[in-house]
């Protein structure tokens, strides 16, 4: 399985999941992660603020001392957050946990996912087609260098895959329509109508609905790096600015299958300022 393809498996089937509320905005925040293989500090972004001031008061209550980054795939990201790590055995497989809420989406064109990324997890799929957030976990991108060819390719298998999805959702939205055709045995009726919902999707599609990448993407994942094929799926709201040396080291750690660290990796989150 080539690379690219690895990339879109890997994002249909990973749960990158879930913890907001509101509270006075903060400018310029600094947030320490500290871990057991050293400390990585972010800064969050201003133009997320939910997300933002929702990780500030939970790093200021403590909630996320003692927890584990407890999903790990090298090459892609670090993932931590879940409450339910903080007594979790040895093995046991985590990522279901949250605070009870979740977050609305707050995707910016101008924040995609580079090296260093700060992102919120949430739950993938139809049935969260709002694309919010989980309340609490969280992930940090390591991501890979990628050739310009490979870019080009990433683009045109996201935007098929795309373009599937939204015709399914309209085959979906017209089932009953669909269904009685069949009952009537109008295979022809039915081949017509399946036409016409497929023009719509190409209609909708080409109506603005496109994946792409801008030059400064393009110019940053075949330099510095990242994870392209989650950029529009996931919110970003800060990035690392010290000890993305330390996100490698974890990156790099022995995992069971679950993509769990076989040792156990604590975090304490505090803001700086």
């Amino acid at each position: 399985m080539n690379r690219i393809l690895i990339l879109i498996v890997l994002v249909l089937t990973g749960v990158i999941i879930s913890c907001g509320s509101t509270q006075k905005k903060l400018d310029g925040t600094i947030v320490s992660i500290k871990t057991d293989l050293g400390e990585i500090k972010v800064k969050l972004y201003d133009d997320t603020p939910l997300h933002k001031e929702n990780f500030i008061k939970l790093a200021k209550e403590g909630f996320y001392d003692g927890l584990l980054f407890h999903r790990v795939i090298k090459n892609f990201m670090i993932q931590g957050g879940d409450p339910d790590s903080k007594t979790a055995v040895k093995g046991a497989r985590l990522g279901g946990g949250g605070p009870g809420y979740t977050i609305p989406a707050e995707i910016k064109d101008n924040h995609f996912h580079k090296r260093g990324a700060l992102a919120a997890a949430r739950l993938g799929g139809a049935q969260n087609p709002e694309k919010a957030s989980s309340g609490c976990q969280f992930y940090i991108v390591q991501g890979d260098i990628f050739r310009p060819t490979e870019l080009d390719s990433l683009v045109t298998m996201m935007n098929a895959r795309k373009k599937e999805t939204m015709f399914r959702e309209l085959v979906q939205a017209n089932n009953s329509t669909l269904q009685e055709l069949q009952k009537n045995e109008d295979r022809e009726g039915f081949n017509l109508f399946v036409a016409e919902l497929r023009e719509k999707t190409d209609s909708a599609f080409n109506a603005g609905n496109q994946f792409s990448l801008t030059d400064e993407e393009k110019e940053i994942y075949t330099t510095i790096g990242g994870y392209p094929s989650l950029d529009g799926d996931y919110t970003v709201f800060g990035e690392v600015i010290e000890g993305m040396d330390v996100v490698d080291k974890i990156a790099a750690v022995k995992t069971d299958a679950n993509n769990r660290p076989e040792e156990d990796i604590h975090m304490k989150v505090e803001v700086l300022n």
